[in-house]
């Protein structure tokens, strides 16, 4: 059964590409660098009722599961080449693989991003994906490189996948206008868009740069780290949807935003001066780009209220072990 799985698995996520010399069905992949490019690397595990709720769809959770990878590539600046997969299944579950590899498929295939290895193994529901990209050498975007003066900005809007998993686990009034915005956020919160062309467009630009994972105040605070300098953000520039505003009071709507993990939009540091051709770019990819604050000296992360007095802020974001 294990390899009829893993044929099914090869048989549904097929790319060719040039730079794969062997693909699945021996004991390891042969693949081909491109001379002159680095390698980018991530993994990311998903665990069922830790990162993804018990009876979520398969298709949706194949989806995520390389959606959060590809996030880490995007963070990088780094275009997606290869993955391995490690799916760990309480059962033989057919058709449960069927749509694991309907949902990574689709969200593959428009990225040319081929899977050429990986294990099955009988467990409580996990998967574990680790991706590979190239980006030129000197280009890549790390966490390090903000400097006082930078402007921050997001892409998209944020806190809707924390809505989406809120909505799940408290349902609301189903009239259909609600039901719709509800669907949206559901929708934010399964199926999270990789910022991979704007990594790309950040690539010379931003001094900084990481995704928004585990929520804007702990992934900031993690360029703040690394770089050794503070953020000072305004409450009233974080961008939110209509949905997330329909929903929600503004006070649950800003915590979303400021603490919700799971969005996986891109926040990033640019020098003042090239703010205004940074949001030209992307808003010629049709990627909304919106500047929420500045790099200060300092450390951490400090948010202004829409009245100008500094917030208190208890929970940053979402940690594994806490």
């Amino acid at each position: 059964m294990e390899f009829r799985l893993i044929e099914r698995l090869r048989e549904l996520t097929a790319q060719q590409r040039d730079d794969v010399a062997l693909s699945i069905g021996d004991d390891a992949a042969l693949l081909v660098p491109p001379v002159g490019q680095h390698l980018a690397i991530a993994l990311d595990t998903l665990v069922e009722g830790v990162h993804f709720p018990h009876g979520t769809a398969a298709a949706d959770i194949g989806w995520k599961a390389l959606a959060v990878n590809l996030s880490d590539l995007a963070a990088m600046g780094a275009s997606p080449a290869w993955a391995l997969l490690g799916l760990t299944l309480p059962n033989a579950d057919a058709d449960f693989v069927e749509g694991f590899a309907e949902g990574f498929s689709k969200l593959a295939r428009p990225h040319r991003l081929a899977l050429v290895g990986g294990d099955t193994t009988r467990g409580p529901l996990a998967i574990s994906v680790t991706v590979h990209g190239f980006v030129p050498p000197g280009q890549a975007l790390v966490r390090s490189g903000a400097r006082i003066g930078d402007a921050v900005l997001v892409t998209g809007t944020l806190g809707d996948a924390a809505a989406g998993l809120q909505a799940l686990q408290q349902p609301l009034a189903d009239d259909d206008s609600r039901a719709n915005l509800r669907a949206f956020l559901i929708e934010r919160l399964n199926r999270p868009m990789p910022r991979l062309s704007a990594g790309v467009a950040l690539r010379g630009k931003a001094s900084a740069c990481v995704d928004v994972s585990d929520g804007l105040l702990a992934d900031l605070g993690h360029i703040c780290a690394d770089s050794g300098v503070a953020a000072e953000i305004d409450a009233a520039l974080l961008p939110r949807s209509s949905a997330l505003m329909a929903l929600y009071d503004e006070a649950s709507a800003l915590q979303f935003a400021l603490s919700g993990g799971d969005d996986y939009e891109l926040c990033f540091t640019v020098p003042a001066q090239r703010v205004a051709d940074v949001q030209a770019d992307l808003s010629r990819l049709g990627c909304g780009v919106t500047r929420i604050g500045r790099i200060v000296e300092g450390d951490g992360v400090r948010v202004r209220a829409v009245d100008g007095e500094w917030m208190t802020t208890n929970h940053a974001g979402w940690e594994h072990f806490a």
